[in-house]
């Protein structure tokens, strides 16, 4: 696992610096370094990830910052009720950060549709439903229900995977246009993707939903089909998750259509709706990890379970 999704160095690298200092013109073009905002909100992402509470150690791990920095961004952040204090020197998400989410993902035109979908696939199938929405390399379900018996998944909202890992970006990798789907490709140590994903990816493109039914995770499949706004650009997709005996290729052939059919209901009903929010983020070219997913889809997963 390389660093979290959202960290920065803290450091400019050679390069940069050398040419900032020599007033070279590539120095316009090179990222200024992290400011306060940008640790803070670093900081804000690492508490957010599942797993809370969060230990300092672990959030400075994730975040690339010091210690002490994070110790004094989390006591500014709890002061103001967006970090709260938890046992052992350990901190969570505070009830003001709560409360934007809550209010942000409520206020949603395409979580309001997606639900009730989501809940009627979820008492069909007896599987994991959730919603999906990618952040540049890795996809975040944002809505999760979960079937009367949990079939032992920790699955939840938060949870993050790399795209490659599973059925959820390959469904979003597979509606790319091949110049933007090329590049994300890549598993998440960089390494050109493998026979089972680009297989993985034609079949999506062919049947309209993703199947990652290879040995990508040794206890669980998904299927996944992308969802669509008015242009007809993908902004998420519907995810059905359970163990591998539940979500056999039997199952697969049998779930995939109605997944798909779910997605293109939801799609229409989105079609007359411009500027939906929730979608696609554009990349921003650092590798992503944080997840306990990162294994492509031909490759073992890591543990931890984030699906």
């Amino acid at each position: 696992m390389g660093k979290p999704v959202n960290s920065r160095s803290q450091q400019q690298p050679p390069a940069v610096a050398s040419a900032a200092a020599s007033g070279s013109p590539d120095a316009d073009a090179a990222p200024p370094a992290p400011g306060p905002v940008d640790k803070a909100m670093e900081v804000l992402a690492a508490l957010a990830g599942t797993g809370a509470p969060h230990r300092l150690a672990d959030l400075a791990r994730r975040t690339g910052l010091a210690k002490p920095t994070v110790h004094r961004l989390l006591r500014a952040l709890a002061a103001s009720g967006y970090a709260e204090a938890a046992t052992g020197g350990s901190y969570r998400p505070g009830p003001r950060l709560l409360g934007l989410a809550a209010g942000a993902l409520a206020d949603d035109a395409v979580l309001r549709r997606v639900g009730p979908v989501l809940d009627e696939l979820r008492v069909r199938t007896g599987l994991f439903a959730s919603y999906v929405v990618r952040d540049d390399r890795v996809v975040i379900h944002l809505d999760v229900r979960a079937p009367a018996q949990g079939l032992g998944l920790d699955l939840r909202p938060g949870s993050r995977e790399h795209m490659t890992a599973g059925a959820a970006g390959l469904a979003l990798l597979a509606a790319l246009p091949a110049e933007e789907r090329d590049p994300l490709s890549a598993g998440p140590d960089g390494a050109t993707a493998d026979d089972a994903t680009r297989e993985a990816l034609a079949a999506a493109t062919r049947d309209g939903y993703a199947f990652d039914g290879s040995d990508a995770w040794i206890d669980r499949r998904a299927l996944a089909a992308p969802v669509r706004d008015a242009t007809g650009r993908a902004i998420g997709a519907l995810v059905l998750t359970g163990l591998a005996f539940t979500l056999d290729d039997a199952a697969a052939r049998s779930y995939g259509p109605m997944v798909r059919s779910a997605a293109a209901a939801v799609s229409a009903s989105l079609a007359a709706q411009p500027g939906v929010r929730l979608g696609l983020v554009p990349g921003s070219g650092h590798p992503a990890s944080g997840t306990a997913a990162t294994g492509s889809v031909g490759g073992a997963a890591g543990a931890g379970g984030t699906r």
